[in-house]
């Protein structure tokens, strides 16, 4: 992004008292910003479940916040000059929630005596992000965002936004999520988290020092999360029933004492991979406290029903979904969609074919870019904005009204 200015720094924003009731008294946020700010050119982007501030640029500003080695931002592929969010046109802000450990306050930073907080970091909530991303806003001089998009729980951010904030943001732009997680989804939250707090060296989540860390835990953690992410057709194409070789199997985990009979499998050692990789850079109380937040969340919270939650928006939305998706599947798409359009948002749901699954959002930048550049520009009538209703109700729902059909 040669030539397009750039801040990356963590600020203090106060005491902040969490939607638990409890309180810190010093909440530190990381942030980056991309372009320049004009007053009403402003686009928030939320970060997914394991994400950073780094969202765009391929190196990490020295000086910056830490992102433990994450030199590649993670969606670099859409944000930047002459991208889809173009930095040359936006002023992009992305901020770390409170509870990552990539700069922003958390389990793994220390409180006002030294010690690390541990389980003693108040639990968190979407909610909460979206708070202290508007403290942080204030912080920086940005009153009104032009538009919110994130992907997954980033996309349940941006939602809280619409819902929370409706008069402080223009578009919406939830992507690959839903107002809340199915059943499914809940249960191998669970399950994964029951891996980092059933691993012996997590210790009540008192572990930070010369300990060990329960690094096995989180490592299966992600490959529970990693399975979701995934749908059947990639997993297929990805590593069929294949082999790896023996000099593959990795000596991380527990070895299992039938293993030398059967084979280790390229599906197994592709997770293996991923879930040592991920232990390595991520704090596992962060896991903890991020997918809790992520199960709890419900957008008809406090309201009769989604569109309840979402009658004070009057500006656009753009829902999307991907067809291999069945972490956030089309259908709950369409249901979010339906709510928008029942709050009397204009609303496009657009539906891209994908054979990657959850993951599409991140790795197919050439299907969502398109969408989303023309939405930021020209709202639900963008020139590659797709809906899954036809033109007639599309057009239905802008027609104009004759102002004689109201006059006497």
């Amino acid at each position: 992004m040669e030539g397009v200015p750039h801040e990356a720094d963590t600020v203090s924003v106060g005491e902040f008292t969490f939607e638990c009731g409890e309180s810190i008294p010093d909440l530190e946020l990381s942030y980056e910003a991309y372009g320049e700010f004009t007053g009403d050119n402003a686009v928030l982007v939320c970060h997914a479940l394991t994400g950073s501030a780094h969202v765009a640029g391929r190196r990490r500003r020295s000086g910056g916040p830490d992102t433990a080695g994450q030199a590649r931002a993670w969606w670099d592929d859409i944000v930047g000059a002459g991208k889809a969010i173009d930095t040359t046109s936006y002023y992009v802000v992305c901020v770390n929630v409170p509870g990552s450990c990539y700069g922003s306050s958390g389990p793994e930073s220390l409180d006002e005596d030294g010690e690390h907080w541990g389980t003693r970091f108040p639990p968190v909530t979407v909610g909460d992000w979206t708070r202290a991303q508007r403290r942080l806003l204030d912080h920086i001089g940005v009153p009104n965002l032009h538009a919110v998009v994130g992907g997954s729980v980033g996309g349940m951010n941006a939602l809280d936004w619409a819902k929370r904030h409706p008069d402080h943001v223009d578009r919406v732009i939830p992507v690959a999520t839903a107002a809340r997680l199915d059943p499914q989804i809940v249960a191998l939250d669970g399950i994964a988290r029951r891996a980092i707090t059933s691993d012996p060296a997590w210790q009540g989540g008192d572990y930070y020092g010369e300990g060990p860390r329960p690094e096995n835990g989180l490592a299966i953690a992600r490959q529970i999360g990693h399975v979701t992410y995934l749908s059947k057709s990639s997993m297929s194409d990805k590593f069929g029933r294949r082999s790896a070789s023996r000099d593959a199997a990795r000596d991380t985990f527990p070895v299992d004492p039938a293993a030398d009979f059967f084979p280790y499998r390229d599906v197994e050692s592709y997770l293996d991979y991923q879930g040592e990789k991920f232990a390595e850079r991520f704090d596992p109380n962060s896991y903890l406290y991020l997918s809790r937040a992520m199960d709890n969340y419900d957008l008809a919270s406090g309201y009769e029903s989604d569109a309840d939650a979402l009658a004070a928006f009057d500006g656009e939305a753009m829902v999307v979904s991907f067809t291999g998706d069945w972490h956030f599947t089309v259908e709950q798409g369409e249901e979010l969609a339906d709510a928008f359009r029942t709050a009397g948002a204009r609303t496009a749901h657009h539906v891209i074919e994908s054979d990657h699954g959850h993951d599409a959002f991140l790795v197919e930048p050439d299907r969502v870019g398109p969408p989303l550049a023309d939405f930021l520009a020209d709202g639900v009538r963008g020139k590659s904005v797709t809906d899954t209703r036809d033109d007639e109700e599309r057009e239905s729902e802008f027609a104009p009204v004759h102002t004689s059909l109201f006059s006497d």
